[in-house]
């Protein structure tokens, strides 16, 4: 009886050993950010980026939208998207200029998420 159940035990876990991996995704992730956060910028006092809840846009080559996204109140983002090369645009936020997003452009590679900060300016110099 002992010698069963040391048997099904055995089975059970090379069973679990031969559960294949989860693939990787493709896509984009990251993180929205604004900065500078300060108007000068000392080697003992750094002023790093700040996260940004935003919605961004994504643009194919063509210019077309493909999808958008909202960050988190962290700032992070991540985004299931085809192989090929895009333009991410934030929305403005609120009804002034600043902060003002900055396009930018990313290549996606099948089966990898391809890691990009989606950066805005704070017009802060």
């Amino acid at each position: 009886m002992t010698s069963r159940i040391v048997s099904f035990a055995v089975a059970l876990t090379m069973a679990a050993c031969g559960t294949p991996a989860s693939q990787p995704g493709t896509g984009i992730q990251g993180t929205v950010q604004t900065g500078p956060t300060c108007p000068v910028e000392r080697i003992n006092s750094p002023c790093p980026p700040h996260p940004l809840a935003a919605t961004v846009v994504v643009r194919d080559a063509s210019g077309a939208e493909v999808t958008r996204f909202h960050s988190g109140a962290d700032g992070r983002f991540k985004l299931v998207l085809a192989p090929g090369t895009y333009t991410l645009v934030g929305l403005n936020i609120g009804t002034g200029f600043l902060p003002r997003p900055i396009p930018t452009s990313v290549t996606v590679t099948p089966g990898t998420y391809t890691t990009i900060n989606v950066e805005y300016d704070s017009g802060i110099r």
